[in-house]
């Protein structure tokens, strides 16, 4: 195989403060903030007013990057929030350029790495195709050639004519994905995109990037889930404080890099947030216990696991929803639950105040192991689609271990579910 991404000693630095957003009133406001010492408004790091400017304070997003992509390679790039793997793909994406140090991309690249890029919430969906495809480098004709197939992989065919800003969150994410992913590439640079959509078309999407692989094509997928970067790569890329800390086998980089994430957690039963007025509600506490309401990461596949919640509400949210789900230690999906599983939703329509949200496991229904929990809420009426509460690292809030003594041997039970069945014989 050939290589098509070549990066020798690739760094890219960030000024705190400095203006250059884009436009005249942004540089404007920019200035008139720093005139009277006022926190930036445009500046995606918060920094304590006036102090980025005297100084001059400076971050390096990337460090002497160095790494190979080869032809037909699915590439997982995985690290903590603001490691540098966004930063990573929009220079490949060429979005932005390198403060120092040299790239060398062979092909046609596709990116996604927000949600919706070059949507605009006026236009209807189909619109959007074209604007999107036209931006992404379609012709209109291999737009035209692809619109069924697009609509199709989507799945939001019967809305395809309504304006994209009614779209939910994951219909709007569907749309970006099968644009993108319909353009044919060389490459392709996927960034947490896939985080919004359902487990079905995180699978179609997983499908779809195999499919590019197995037809030659090069796949970079930036993404927290450590199951989809598991099953899809072969090869990972840990990038710690914009360096690559490890780099090779999947498996063995996430469970380094799980191994480094696991220290706290392995020993706590509760946590605590920060309070956060800028977010409408937020998450304040969870704690771990058994029935009886003694604080444990320990339990018996034959007791329940009990989750216990502190939830603010800073502001009335309508629409509220939360997810909940329980994960495997390599980040794989083994339960999944929302609010608006029970009719009606009890998060919808929260008044302002504190609330206690108690979330039971039954006992006998997941096999003995280590999981982690994940937890968010959001609100489709807020922001456009802006999460409510977000945790960083994929929302993983705690981790617990189950034991399975039904046997009373070492025998371990295989596959995901503990439930004990009752055999007839007639």
């Amino acid at each position: 195989m050939s290589t098509v991404i070549r990066i020798d000693n690739l760094s890219k630095q960030y000024r705190l403060g400095v203006l250059g957003h884009g436009t005249l009133y942004r540089d404007l406001q920019s200035l008139w903030a720093r005139l009277r010492g006022r926190e930036d408004p445009n500046s995606p790091v918060s920094v304590i007013p006036g102090e980025a400017f005297s100084r001059g304070d400076r971050i390096w997003a990337l460090k002497d990057v160095s790494l190979e992509v080869q032809e037909g390679q699915v590439l997982g790039i995985i690290g903590r929030n603001g490691a540098g793997k966004s930063t990573l793909l929009k220079i490949i994406s060429r979005i932005t350029t390198p403060t120092r140090g040299e790239i060398r991309i062979r092909g046609r690249v596709a990116s996604l790495l927000e949600v919706g890029t070059g949507f605009h919430l006026e236009l209807t969906g189909r619109e959007n195709i074209f604007l999107n495809g036209a931006i992404l480098g379609m012709s209109v004709s291999e737009i035209r050639r692809k619109f069924d197939e697009i609509v199709d992989f989507s799945g939001v065919d019967k809305f395809i004519d309504t304006p994209v800003k009614r779209y939910s969150s994951g219909m709007y994410v569907r749309l970006a994905f099968a644009v993108a992913a319909h353009l044919d590439p060389d490459i392709l640079v996927v960034d947490e995109v896939l985080a919004v959509g359902d487990a079905e078309f995180q699978q179609k999407c997983i499908g779809k990037m195999g499919d590019q692989a197995r037809q030659g094509k090069t796949v970079l997928m930036v993404s927290h889930n450590m199951g989809s970067i598991n099953q899809l790569c072969e090869q990972c890329v840990w990038l710690h404080d914009g360096e690559i800390k490890q780099q090779g086998d999947t498996a063995a980089v996430i469970g380094a890099y799980l191994n480094y994430l696991g220290v706290a957690l392995k020993s706590e039963t509760s946590v605590s947030f920060a309070e956060d007025p800028g977010r409408p509600s937020q998450l304040r506490a969870a704690r771990l216990t058994n029935q009886e309401g003694v604080p444990t990461q320990n339990f018996s596949c034959d007791e329940p696991v009990v989750i216990e919640l502190d939830y603010q509400v800073h502001h009335p949210l309508k629409d509220l929803y939360g997810f909940f789900q329980v994960a495997k230690a390599d980040g794989t999906p083994v339960m999944i639950s929302y609010s608006f599983d029970c009719k009606p939703d009890p998060l919808n329509n929260l008044p302002v105040g504190s609330h206690n949200i108690k979330i039971v496991i039954p006992p006998r229904t997941l096999i003995q192991g280590d999981y982690t929990v994940h937890f968010s809420t959001a609100s489709p009426t807020w922001r456009h689609f802006i999460t409510a509460h977000y945790v960083e690292e994929g929302g993983t809030i705690l981790s617990f271990s189950l034991e399975d003594l039904v046997t009373g041997t070492s025998y371990k039970r295989p596959g995901y579910f503990s439930t004990l069945l009752k055999w007839n014989v007639l």
